[in-house]
């Protein structure tokens, strides 16, 4: 089975890879997703680049404690969903395969080390609703079929 792709490989463009591990983390009786909002107001799953000789797992729960102050149990890996687009802030294309997981339970243990994003629970058609990016509302598209949601 291949991979779903989100975007538009454009020809003659050049990519910069970027690995990223994002995670479904829905509140206590699963009817919310919390969201990130960006300084820009883009809302994106929790989650980010995959830095140095991280795996997703150590990528994935240092980016939960930089951007909500938690810690997380992991749950299923849902698959890798890849997505093309381009960055007018960085002025750059990006390749982003994005490897989602879902969070089964979590404790906050701090305030999010980077506090310049938003924060926020949304039921789950408007949490997907939201979303900038295409693999993203796939990954929640993986949760809901996991739960009947």
């Amino acid at each position: 089975m291949s991979n779903p792709v989100f975007g538009l490989k454009e020809d003659n463009v050049q990519y910069q890879n970027r690995y990223g591990v994002y995670a479904v983390i829905p509140n206590q009786i699963g009817d919310q997703i919390i969201l990130i909002q960006a300084p820009n107001g883009a809302w994106f799953l929790p989650g980010g680049e995959i830095e140095g000789s991280e795996n997703h797992l150590q990528a994935l729960e240092r980016e939960l404690i930089e951007e909500l102050g938690f810690e997380a149990t992991i749950g299923d890996y849902f698959g890798q969903a890849d997505e093309y687009f381009y960055s007018s802030h960085r002025d750059t294309h990006f390749y982003n395969p994005a490897y989602i997981y879902e969070v089964t339970a979590y404790q906050e243990i701090g305030k999010p080390l980077e506090d310049f994003n938003n924060l926020a629970w949304f039921p789950i058609q408007e949490a997907k609703d939201k979303l900038k990016r295409g693999s993203h509302q796939w990954g929640i598209e993986m949760w809901q079929k996991k739960h009947r949601k």
